[in-house]
């Protein structure tokens, strides 16, 4: 039943259902499919229930808040960080030799993941002119080390245990668990202005929010604002989209919910698999090319990875032709089967 609620409900909410399912299954000395039915139907219905509307507005097609998801970001830096200079450390030996260059590429591939890291943020908040400005700052950080790495000197000034190295990623780890998850979760929700929001600041966000937070395809977010759009047209000129359907993230979680969200939600799980699967396929052949690299630690981790995004790719892409399947049937149960 704790996979039944899947992402959208509040941290303990399944272990608290779970205690209280348990209590009226000893209660009733019955199997608990007999005094609860399908536990994936009695996890929807409680969850339908007691989940407010509020919450469940403000959580992505992953079930997190942006500082949340910062979180996760945080903390899969800092074990990339351990793992990387941990493999550097066998393969390479205890000492790692340190020069300018080396400074400035790890300093622009750090400065350009987190600008990486808080564009997706931004993304899943529904805040795509963020996201834009974000993704311009890595890119301009990943230039300017591919340029400084090319011009600094790469003459060694001192040397640094692996380990030490190795320990840069606790602190990142660390500040994962200690962000102030209220304050950053402002940071991620504009301001609201004193009078309220205007018509086309309400539908930019409601269009912000249906492709970015819940997942929808362009076309069919921007069919719903047109909508919404020609609703006001034809409505009294006092009548204001605020007015007429109330606050933007809960009429956005509103638009999203129906048979179609779990598909939107697997179909973004498909394309981050399979983008993982072709970047690291893509650096498992830059290794196998070079004659040097093909014996490297480095090859059989890359290899690793892309065989776990190949597979992960692969599996929500048959989760999705199934899902597509019974949303067919839905909509015509004599269609031929494919």
């Amino acid at each position: 039943m704790r996979l039944a609620f899947d992402e959208e409900v509040p941290v303990g909410f399944a272990d608290e259902v779970l205690a209280e399912a348990r209590q009226l299954v000893e209660e009733a000395g019955q199997p608990a499919r007999e005094v609860l039915g399908d536990p994936a139907a009695y996890a929807r219905g409680v969850a339908a229930e007691r989940v407010s509307e509020t919450y469940r507005a403000g959580i992505d097609t992953r079930g997190l808040r942006p500082a949340e998801r910062l979180a996760a970001a945080l903390g899969s830096m800092g074990f990339l960080v351990f793992a990387v200079f941990g493999l550097v450390w066998i393969q390479d030996g205890l000492w790692v030799g340190v020069n300018w260059s080396s400074v400035a590429t790890i300093t622009g591939i750090g400065v350009g993941v987190s600008a990486g890291c808080v564009a997706f943020v931004a993304r899943a908040a529904g805040l795509f002119r963020g996201m834009w400005w974000f993704l311009a700052g890595a890119a301009l950080a990943f230039a300017a080390t591919v340029a400084l790495a090319d011009t600094l000197s790469d003459e060694r000034l001192f040397r640094v245990p692996a380990p030490v190295l190795m320990l840069v990623g606790v602190p990142l780890a660390v500040a994962a668990f200690l962000l102030p998850e209220e304050r950053i979760n402002r940071w991620f929700t504009p301001a609201r202005p004193a009078g309220g929001l205007s018509d086309e600041q309400w539908l930019r966000r409601l269009d912000g929010l249906l492709r970015g937070r819940h997942g929808m395809k362009t076309a069919e977010a921007r069919a719903h604002v047109e909508e919404v759009r020609q609703h006001l047209a034809a409505a009294p000129a006092t009548i204001r989209a605020e007015h007429a359907f109330g606050d933007v993230e809960i009429y956005a979680l509103r638009l999203s919910e129906g048979p179609r969200r779990q598909q939107r939600i697997t179909r973004q799980k498909f394309y981050g698999a399979l983008a993982s699967a072709v970047f690291f396929g893509v650096l498992t052949v830059d290794k196998l090319i070079d004659p040097q690299e093909r014996a490297s630690g480095w090859v059989a981790c890359y290899v690793g990875a892309f065989g776990c995004a190949a597979w992960g790719a692969f599996s929500e892409w048959r989760t999705l032709r199934k899902q597509r399947a019974a949303l067919t049937d839905l909509a015509d149960p004599a269609a031929p089967k494919p």
